[in-house]
């Protein structure tokens, strides 16, 4: 499965925000955007005027690394959101939303989603009591996520579970914490969903 192998917090500085890729580190001093927050590479501090595609490409980069996904995947993703009923913008967010991996990271098994995607891929996880090794796979209302004989006894996932607030849980999804599980209560409305993304200006760009 290709993926981004370089460092992401040059990631996070190209964005001019943070992203949240590196988990607990990015709410230390020790955060790239706390130290450097200017856009890596020689010219980094040097002042640009935006124009409107370049506005429109930023946006569509920012939500392509906030969710791990690279442009082949994320453009299928588009394609599938504009022939689905409603709005283009909010449908693409929604199916980003809903990978597995996110969703375990919404769940408090991973720091991070980079980490989410990695335990998924080592069949940490199931889904509805079957074991799911695909982080791209799209959960849907009503799914029970849960832990592998194998994925209980992992001491990373096991704490971050337990260090994770109720409150930092999405209202759509649900957790018993007793039982080490989590529920799809519904698909997140555009509301629901807490990310700086402006999913117009990605629609804008793909449909030039």
């Amino acid at each position: 499965m290709a993926r981004y192998t370089g460092p992401v917090c040059k990631l996070c500085r190209r964005e001019k925000e943070k992203l949240f890729l590196k988990g607990e580190r990015c709410l230390t001093d020790k955060c790239a955007m706390e130290r450097r927050p200017f856009v890596p590479g020689e010219h980094g501090k040097r002042f640009t005027k935006p124009s409107q595609y370049s506005a429109q490409l930023r946006e569509k980069q920012k939500a392509k690394r906030i969710f791990g996904v690279l442009e082949k995947q994320f453009k299928r993703y588009y394609d599938i959101a504009a022939k689905q009923k409603g709005i283009t913008g909010e449908n693409l967010l929604k199916i980003l939303e809903t990978r597995l991996d996110n969703i375990v990271y919404h769940l408090g098994f991973a720091r991070s989603r980079a980490e989410a995607r990695q335990s998924v891929k080592h069949g940490h996880f199931t889904v509805n009591s079957r074991r799911v090794d695909i982080p791209s796979y799209r959960v849907k209302q009503g799914d029970i996520i849960g832990l592998t004989d194998h994925g209980s006894k992992v001491e990373k996932i096991k704490e971050s579970f337990k260090s994770t607030s109720k409150s930092e849980i999405p209202s759509w999804l649900e957790v018993d914490s007793k039982a080490v599980i989590g529920k799809i209560l519904n698909l997140p409305t555009r509301e629901q969903i807490d990310i700086s993304i402006k999913e117009e200006l990605i629609v804008e760009l793909y449909s030039k």
